[in-house]
Parts: C-alpha cells; sequence; structure tokens
C-alpha cells in the first residue's frame, strides 16, 4: 500500500509539472515554439488569436538569431507576446519600416488582418469531397 501511495503521488507530482506551462510558449526549440503556439491559438478567444499570431511572427521578423528569439519568446503568455509585439510594431514605425506606413496604430492593423482573414475564409470553396461526411444519420 504504500509504494502503490507513493507511485500514486509521483506521478500526480509529475502530471502537474508537466502540464503547467500549458498557456506559455516553449523556448527550447523553433519547432517547440511553432507548436506551442499553434496549440495557444487554438485555445484563445477569437479576437485574440491574429493578434498573438502576428506578434509572434512580428518577434520572429525583428530577431533573427535564434537563441536570442528562443529566449525573448520562451515561456511567455500569450499577453506577454502581444505586448512585446506591439512595441517592435511602434519602433519599426518610429524608424520609418515600409510595411508598416500603411497603419495607423497596432489596432488599425489587426483589425485589416482580420478582415483579411475574414475574407479569406468568406470565398474558400467547400471541397467536394466534404459532402459524404456529416455526422448526421438518415433515418
Amino acid at each position: 500500500m504504500r509504494i502503490l501511495s507513493t507511485v500514486l503521488i509521483s506521478f500526480i507530482f509529475a502530471l502537474l509539472v508537466g502540464c503547467s506551462s500549458g498557456g506559455e510558449v516553449s523556448g527550447r526549440s523553433i519547432r517547440s515554439a511553432n507548436k506551442s503556439v499553434i496549440r495557444i491559438k487554438n485555445r484563445l478567444p477569437t479576437e485574440q488569436r491574429i493578434e498573438f499570431e502576428v506578434s509572434y511572427w512580428t518577434l520572429r521578423d525583428s530577431i533573427k538569431n535564434k537563441e536570442e528569439f528562443l529566449d525573448t519568446v520562451g515561456g511567455k503568455t500569450p499577453e506577454e507576446l502581444i505586448v512585446l509585439g506591439k512595441e517592435i510594431f511602434q519602433q519599426r514605425k518610429n524608424a520609418g519600416f515600409k510595411d508598416y506606413d500603411q497603419y495607423n496604430s497596432w489596432d488599425q492593423m489587426i483589425a485589416k488582418f482580420t478582415q483579411d482573414r475574414i475574407d479569406q475564409n468568406k470565398h474558400r470553396k467547400r471541397d467536394p469531397r466534404d459532402a459524404g461526411n456529416s455526422v448526421l444519420y438518415k433515418l
């Protein structure tokens, strides 16, 4: 009985340690960072997804050194990454970065990207192979 309780406590402890950083970006490698960003993005509310994704890729574009990038994003929550993304946007805007000339603010850029995403999904044609994939039963 004593061994069973020790194993159970060890298992619970390992589970808690393994699941504790579920809302943070992994900084072990680029691959794990990308995977964690996808996982986190899918859990975010719709209005925060694009802002989080744009922030991550803005940081990736601005920090060319892989180790420095991983140190910057590793362990960060979505909110922290969005703050960093806004800072990079403002720095680039002040420096006269050509691609940001068309936007007056971060919020305007995010609104445009959101509208672009909506337009992309609106014009997407339904795959004919999906016609047979229905969860409804014909009685």
